[in-house]
């Protein structure tokens, strides 16, 4: 089928001959509401008349990146890796991804699952809603979709499939390299807007050279290290929940890349929260909430991937018998330990960036007071710039922790 842009009016027209999106409706008479206000597409409700608890989303990619509009060429592809990513993350662990009704990669686009009863992660943290089985269930969500998709699980062809497969998303790619780890942090178009020109704090980022050195060493990581299948922008945006349950949602950014890189960039939406509710609410009970779930979801991650592995026994990087059982308990040990360590330095690259540059989040922008939201940036930069310097040398959770406590206090 040839590709065109739907709207509001056309939406119907098209859904109208798919069978399976016919079937859930039964027959019923529909609307159709353009909602969402993402960076890269169009999202459509289509609800029933009768029974509007009956309702699916329709989510189109347009070759254009959305918050920047058509003077921002973007390919349209990148809804390809997002519907592959939906499908194969959901063949892992179905729980915490949306159920998929209709997919068309001509089309760029995908129809699925409405999560009425949920909310945007990232409202609910900023509105403090303690979500107490968030750690669980992302803990889990991580470490099987990044071990099951890894050589630690997958043989050699598999696993060199699977690159394949994901190997065409270079423009999201490219995307990432320059915004989180490029140009963010020097003179560039992107940046050049009033948050930057007034900030001190961004003039003596774009001099530290050796912040900058050690962001390289991490983007070089980025583009050549093929560890599992990632999400690829793994945001609290990009995260719908509530008390029972948690979804995974938006994975357009999604290849094959380094374990840490996901799970960075929750820790460092979780950081921002934090600081969001130091400087604004000031609710010291929410805000050891958001400490202690990020130590549970680091560790839960590494007991669960760890567990994943034990069960592995052959794959393509090992081949039972090569080691005996404390050897290899020790290599595993160490992997898992350097996963933390390079979660902790994309943590500070994807911490820094939203502070300059594009797309930027809520709880720092939205922050009204300009002196409050200075004070912010200067912590955000701060635990930032700790994360990356240090990323190699941390070896417990604890250590983390500590530098978000020490760079947060007023």
């Amino acid at each position: 089928m040839e590709y065109r842009e739907l709207d509001v009016n056309s939406v119907l027209d098209y859904l109208k001959n798919i069978k399976d999106v016919m079937s859930y409706f039964n027959g019923d008479d529909l609307s159709v509401d353009e909602i969402g206000d993402g960076n890269l597409n169009y999202v459509y409700k289509i609800s029933s008349l009768q029974n509007p608890e009956l309702a699916l989303i329709l989510k189109q990619a347009v070759p254009y990146l959305r918050c920047v509009g058509e003077d921002f060429p973007l390919s349209r592809d990148r809804m390809t890796y997002e519907i592959r990513a939906l499908q194969k993350f959901y063949s892992i662990f179905p729980s915490f991804i949306p159920k998929i009704y209709h997919a068309s990669e001509d089309m760029s686009l995908v129809v699925m699952e409405f999560l009425a009863k949920h909310v945007i992660m990232r409202k609910g943290l900023i509105e403090k809603t303690e979500y107490k089985n968030f750690s669980e269930h992302i803990s889990t969500y991580l470490s099987a979709t990044l071990f099951y998709t890894s050589s630690l699980f997958l043989n050699s062809s598999d696993k060199r499939a699977l690159i394949d497969k994901f190997n065409g998303n270079t423009e999201l790619c490219k995307l990432s390299e320059d915004l989180v780890f490029s140009f963010a942090f020097m003179s560039h178009e992107t940046n050049d807007n009033e948050n930057v020109k007034n900030n001190p704090q961004a003039k003596k980022l774009f001099s530290d050279a050796e912040f900058k050195e050690r962001v390289l060493e991490l983007k070089y990581k980025f583009m050549t290290q093929s560890d599992a299948l990632l999400h690829g922008d793994l945001h609290t945006g990009s995260i719908m929940i509530n008390e029972d349950e948690t979804y995974v949602i938006d994975p357009e950014f999604a290849f094959v890349g380094p374990f840490g890189f996901d799970i960075g960039a929750l820790l460092a939406n979780l950081v921002h929260n934090y600081i969001y509710h130091s400087l604004v609410t000031n609710d010291k009970e929410f805000q050891a909430w958001l400490l202690k779930t990020i130590k549970e979801v680091l560790e839960k991650f590494s007991d669960k991937f760890l567990s994943f592995w034990q069960k592995a026994h052959t794959s393509a990087l090992l081949v039972e018998g090569y080691l005996d059982e404390p050897a290899l308990q020790n290599y595993k040990n160490f992997f898992i330990k350097n996963i933390l360590r390079d979660s902790v330095g994309f943590a500070g690259c994807k911490m820094a960036r939203r502070v300059f540059g594009v797309a930027g989040v809520e709880e720092i922008r939205g922050i009204e007071d300009k002196s409050l939201r200075a004070e912010a940036e200067a912590m955000v930069l701060k635990i930032a710039r700790e994360f990356v310097i240090k990323h190699d040398k941390i070896d417990t959770i604890d250590e983390i922790l500590e530098i978000i406590k020490v760079n947060s206090a007023r």
